[in-house]
């Protein structure tokens, strides 16, 4: 049985490279754009991994992930923060609010699916 990954992303073309790149490689790849309801849909999904934003609509990324280490049902769940900001604060607000790995926007195919493997291993 495959892995299943939440994409939390508003942007279309994004939505679409990833969710090809990872069930190309045999994962359940469910998205949200919205960042307002995001750790809800955190919640009811349970993903292996989830794969965040920084910046969407409703509530940033980083409110994102800080709802999801709050709850007790989701603070184990791995996350990829990605973004189009690359500065080093950017990167150490991730890191103190949870996240388990951050990547930069643009990022490579292979670059994606070696860091969502590497989170589920």
């Amino acid at each position: 049985m495959g892995h299943s990954v939440l994409l939390i992303e508003d942007e279309p073309n994004i939505i679409e490279a990833i969710s090809f790149i990872l069930s190309r490689d045999g994962w359940t790849v469910h998205s949200h754009s919205n960042g307002a309801d995001a750790s809800n849909e955190v919640i009811r999904r349970q993903p292996d991994v989830v794969v965040l934003d920084v910046m969407l609509p409703g509530k940033t990324g980083f409110e994102v992930l800080q709802e999801i280490r709050e709850n007790t049902e989701t603070a184990n769940i791995p996350v990829l923060m990605l973004t189009a900001r690359g500065q080093n604060k950017d990167r150490e607000k991730a890191e103190s609010y949870g996240a388990n790995m951050y990547m930069t926007k643009p990022f490579s195919n292979s670059e994606v699916l070696e860091k969502v493997k590497t989170l589920v291993a």
